[in-house]
């Protein structure tokens, strides 16, 4: 029990860290992206355009293994930042709407479930039929990872502990298709551990609602 009370808060310091890096980085980054014509509305379209974008250049792996999966991770990775960099242009711009929170958030599950779903079709073209059904699983543990983060909100409780957000799965992903031109297999230890992390926060949210909820009633 003392192990795992080690572990968990590890890798706690580990999100937390990294999250505080990135949006560090972020907000530098809208400072002088502000003071431009730039619309968040702009960005989420530019940013979920290049996720189906490298979605459609990794899936040509097999005509060049080291160009199409750089050129999708390269590209991936761009759109991801601005789909991250969307919200936070229009909080610091006060253009912030209902709307636009709603674009955004769609877009995102767009983006991530076509790379994940070009990655289920490269498995299959290898004959993985494992690895396939870890990419499918993956893609519905990512999307309930947003899905019970909204129901948690909607319902005015916290709903975003875990250690399987957006930006850990985007780094997954990259990862995975950074080493794949090395070994296949690497591509699906990466899915396999995003898969396993996205349903663990899952598992962790419920429970974390569940505990809101019946302090809620104590109270």
């Amino acid at each position: 029990m003392g192990q795992d009370m080690r572990d968990s808060a590890v890798l706690h310091r580990v999100k937390h860290g990294y999250t505080t890096g990135a949006r560090t980085l972020a907000s530098r980054s809208i400072v002088g992206l502000a003071r431009t014509r730039v619309t968040p509305n702009a960005l989420t379209t530019a940013g979920v355009s290049l996720c189906l974008a490298a979605s459609v250049l990794v899936f040509f792996e097999n005509r060049n293994t080291w160009l199409f999966y750089w050129a999708g991770a390269a590209t991936f990775v761009v759109g991801s930042i601005l789909d991250i960099l969307d919200g936070a242009l229009a909080r610091a711009g006060g253009k912030t709407t209902p709307f636009g929170a709603f674009i955004d958030s769609t877009t995102d599950r767009i983006g991530e479930g076509a790379m994940l779903g070009a990655i289920a079709l490269i498995f299959h073209r290898h004959d993985h039929p494992v690895a396939l059904a870890l990419a499918f699983a993956g893609v519905a543990g990512s999307f309930l990872v947003s899905y019970t983060r909204a129901r948690a909100e909607a319902l005015g409780l916290q709903g975003d502990v875990g250690i399987g957000s957006r930006a850990e799965r985007v780094v997954v992903i990259t990862a995975g298709l950074v080493l794949a031109p090395i070994s296949i297999w690497l591509l699906v230890g990466a899915i396999s551990l995003l898969t396993a992390t996205a349903w663990l926060t899952v598992l962790q949210r419920i429970l974390h609602v569940r505990k809101q909820l019946l302090s809620r009633e104590r109270q």
